[in-house]
């Protein structure tokens, strides 16, 4: 208001001469007029350099355009891969791969499309060019071509791929989980023995798993080892045991069997009379009843001992039996495998009871052992039928009845 005021009451003077040119005129005119000259000038630097750039917007225009349908293209595309629209969801998938940023998971969800459709060629085209788009993925291509392999049941590709692999990202969780579960399924046991530190260390399976593969893999290579009649490498593979599975049950019951095929019974005697001073197990002390030691008094000795607080048990008293039967002490033999027979009736305790009268020429006494025996059998194995219960009409063959004896007699 006061600018207003001021060039009312004196609006100024400007003079502007070129030549024989004069151009007057007051102050605020002037001022008027540079002004909107300025924004004119403004106006024009802007036209001419938004003309310079309007090429590369129009690309930039276009390329987000292309972007957004690249992006569009990877939903509908994944979502028909989850509905298993194997077909459409490729082709949605591999036309729209260049023209997004994210080519990467385009290829690998075309992949799996082409995988599903058991298009192999196809598949590991679209994974080249996934690896192609982004060179740094290769544990991400590499792991999508592994789980295709396996599912494919192309184990030998799948184990070039995760070894492979391996190399890239030696840490790597899954790769290991795929791994373990691979050299399992292809019976590569020693490679499985070697990964054991690395899964622990990963926590890729949990102690309990850990634990329980373990045994399963040493008691795999012991099998191996003796499949290939190598007492040797079979010796080799019990001395790879880490020392606190050595008492493991199962396992030592795996290598005992082994070494009594090859006949050095000799040097399972002191690892099962070992294990069973360190703690009790039936199945130990019936393995140690079977085993032909060279010095079987020695052996029954060692048995003997053992009575202390397992009086009545009925596979130590069928044990004693048969270690008195290896020294010839049939009286003694006799006594034991009747205790066992009272104290717990086992199949096996009546045969070796029904050899021992048979020998002694109670032939009568050795028929009504094996008997109950083969009835005791067959009532404690699902596998067999049961005895006929009491009552039931016997067949005239089972009765001795044979159609046709009477006439014929």
């Amino acid at each position: 208001v006061a600018a207003a005021l001021l060039v009312l009451r004196d609006p100024g003077y400007v003079l502007i001469a070129y030549g024989h040119w004069r151009v007057e005129t007051t102050l605020s005119l002037a001022a008027v007029v540079v002004l909107l000259g300025f924004v004119a000038f403004y106006l024009l630097l802007r036209s001419v350099s938004g003309a310079r750039h309007l090429p590369g917007r129009v690309r930039h225009w276009r390329v987000q355009r292309h972007a957004r349908r690249a992006r569009g293209a990877l939903t509908r595309g994944l979502l028909q891969l989850a509905e298993g629209r194997w077909a459409d969801a490729e082709r949605t998938l591999a036309r729209s791969a260049d023209a997004g940023d994210t080519p990467l998971l385009h290829y690998l969800g075309a992949a799996r499309a082409a995988h599903r459709q058991g298009a192999h060629d196809r598949r590991d085209r679209y994974l080249a060019r996934a690896h192609e788009s982004m060179p740094e993925a290769d544990v991400a291509v590499g792991l999508t071509q592994a789980e295709m392999q396996i599912a494919d049941r192309q184990s030998e590709q799948a184990l070039a791929t995760l070894t492979h692999l391996r190399t890239l990202a030696p840490r790597h969780v899954h790769v290991l989980k795929l791994l373990t579960a691979l050299y399992g399924d292809l019976h590569e046991w020693a490679a499985l023995r070697d990964l054991l530190p690395e899964l622990r260390r990963r926590r890729v399976v949990d102690p309990v798993q850990a634990a329980e593969l373990e045994r399963r893999v040493h008691a795999a290579l012991l099998d191996e080892a003796a499949r290939d009649g190598d007492l040797t490498r079979l010796r080799a593979a019990w001395a790879r045991v880490p020392r606190r599975l050595r008492y493991d049950e199962a396992l030592l019951l795996c290598y005992v069997g082994h070494l009594r095929e090859f006949g050095a019974e000799a040097e399972a005697e002191p690892l099962l009379r070992e294990a069973l001073q360190r703690s009790w197990s039936e199945a130990l002390v019936a393995c140690y009843g079977v085993i032909a030691d060279p010095d079987p008094g020695r052996q029954l000795k060692t048995a003997e001992s053992w009575l202390s607080g397992h009086e009545r048990n009925p596979v130590l008293l069928l044990a004693l039996g048969r270690l008195c039967l290896r020294n010839r002490l049939w009286g003694k033999a006799r006594s034991y495998l009747e205790a066992s027979i009272g104290a717990g009736p086992q199949p096996a305790a009546y045969r070796e009871l029904g050899r021992l009268l048979e020998q002694l020429g109670e032939q009568d006494a050795a028929r009504e052992h094996y008997r109950k025996g083969l009835d005791l059998a067959v009532e404690t194995d699902p596998r067999l039928p049961g005895p006929v219960p009491k009552g039931l009409p016997l067949p005239a063959a089972a009765s001795g009845l044979v159609p046709g004896a009477r006439a014929a007699s």
